[in-house]
């Protein structure tokens, strides 16, 4: 009985205590929303043909959200989010964007800066290492992107530093059609990247499909609601193959939410783990196109009425169940993930692919516009295959972040992440809700991290030049995510 006692006052002290701690953690809350629209004509990216946009169908946009928590005045810990416009956001680029926040804010911890793309087809080339053959003149060059890019959100990231206040969140959760599976598998075993569903031979889709609408809900100390999170797990390529400038069906949601929340409403986009969805409809086409145009929308107009409504649900139940006080916990690692080996079969392909395509720009350098593109993507297999000469357990490190913020965990990945792995981390996880953020930042364009299933199944975002890592890493990043998160919540 007396072991039952004390037993008991221990864990009512642990209870009491703890509660107290998260119960001083005040909330502080800044928001900044920058154009990152470039200078135009400027090559957009997401293609393997070159593309040269003229205009600028709607702005690109960088959303910046920052979190802290004080603990009797003092820092407790802090997050820097920034959702931008873009196909992806190289490493590289990242880095330079931090450095330069330092120089504005010297005291800041630049690691909890974490920025993410939203995988829109429709922005500009940010690689500085080639990845297309652009012109040398009358275009914006790649690398004075870079410097605007980073001026512009080093800036925002400022602004939101210096404005933030104390305020209130709640999470709130919906449901939205937005992303479909987009790999086909057939009978004779094989899969097909956004291929044909009308044929005796289609089987299923080879994969999940994932239809949350997470989101997030900001107020200041008066009430008015200043910031939102939207999590969707699906890409913004729509318009994907257009010759301009374009935020996609982001655009439309960001309008949608100025109409319902505000002009002043900061936006902040997450994409979830969507390496194999698309909101390009598989199949039953016909019947949503019919109903769109009775609506008279376009198909981001639509995917955008779909999202706004999800998140107008969730406000509408989670408004009044706001925290101004909680806990807010962010971890950071590098993570070491096992690269996807490059066999003697992919070498040899990828080579004759790579010397072909030199011999026709050779003979023809207007071919670069088709081949130059696809030619430096196999060129990195032949690369990754050279160094495995040396190193036989070639291994990536990958920048991890995972964030408690109240009932609430939020994880990042630098990879076109399958949905399958997403929801692994979901269906782990201890949270109440799991933010999945994908490609926040990036070792290349095209890093897709494919499924053992997809691996089989072949086609393009499963085959190794897509793939820096493969299924055995992915599994590592679902384990060790899950072990961050779920330590959050003893």
């Amino acid at each position: 009985m007396k072991c039952f006692f004390k037993l008991t006052l221990i864990l009512f002290c642990y209870i009491h205590f703890s509660s107290k701690s998260q119960a001083n953690d005040l909330l502080y809350i800044g928001q900044a929303t920058v154009d990152i629209t470039p200078a135009l004509p400027v090559a957009v990216t997401g293609q393997f043909n070159l593309r040269i946009a003229e205009k600028a169908e709607t702005p690109i946009i960088a959303s910046v959200l920052v979190l802290e928590t004080r603990r009797n005045k003092q820092l407790a810990d802090l997050a820097i989010m920034v959702s931008c416009d873009l196909l992806y956001i190289p490493t590289d680029l990242i880095r330079e964007v931090r450095q330069e926040v330092k120089k504005r804010v010297p005291d800041m911890d630049i690691s909890k800066i974490i920025l993410n793309a939203t995988h829109t087809h429709t922005a500009p080339v940010l690689a500085e290492d080639g990845e297309y053959s652009i012109p040398k003149e009358g275009v914006t060059q790649v690398r004075d992107y870079r410097s605007f890019f980073v001026k512009q959100v080093s800036a925002g990231i400022a602004a939101a530093w210096n404005n933030r206040a104390e305020g209130s969140v709640a999470w709130g959760f919906s449901y939205a059609v937005a992303g479909y599976n987009r790999r086909i598998s057939y009978s004779d075993g094989t899969s097909g990247m956004s291929s044909k569903t009308d044929l005796p031979e289609f089987q299923n889709l080879e994969g999940s499909e994932d239809h949350d609408i997470n989101t997030l809900f900001f107020w200041d100390k008066k009430g008015k609601i200043i910031a939102t999170v939207i999590g969707v797990a699906s890409p913004s390529q729509e318009v994907e193959g257009r010759y301009a400038v374009n935020a996609d069906y982001w655009h439309d949601v960001r309008e949608g939410m100025k109409k319902r929340f505000g002009k002043e409403v900061c936006v902040v986009a997450w994409l979830g783990a969507a390496g194999d969805l698309t909101p390009h409809i598989r199949y039953r086409q016909a019947a949503d196109d019919r109903m769109r145009e009775l609506r008279k929308l376009s198909r981001t107009e639509e995917i955008a009425r779909r999202i706004v409504a999800a998140v107008e649900e969730a406000y509408a139940v989670v408004k009044d169940d706001r925290h101004s006080t909680l806990l807010l916990e962010h971890k950071t690692e590098m993570l070491p993930l096992p690269e996807r080996l490059v066999t003697q079969k992919d070498y040899t392909e990828a080579n004759a692919f790579v010397t072909n395509a030199q011999k026709q720009i050779a003979a023809d350098p207007k071919a670069a516009d088709n081949l130059y593109r696809m030619m430096k993507w196999q060129e990195a297999t032949l690369d990754r295959h050279k160094k495995q000469q040396t190193n036989l357990k070639p291994v990536y490190d990958m920048e991890l972040h995972v964030i408690r913020l109240g009932d609430v965990a939020i994880c990042t990945n630098e990879f076109e992440l399958f949905s399958d792995y997403g929801i692994r981390i979901q269906s782990r996880s201890k949270a109440l809700q799991t933010f999945v953020i994908q490609l926040a930042g990036s070792p290349a364009w095209g890093a897709y991290l494919p499924t053992e299933k997809a691996v089989r199944g072949g086609a393009y975002s499963a085959v190794i030049h897509s793939s820096l890592i493969g299924p055995q890493g992915g599994q590592v990043l679902v384990d060790r995510t899950v072990e961050l998160i779920n330590g959050f919540y003893p």
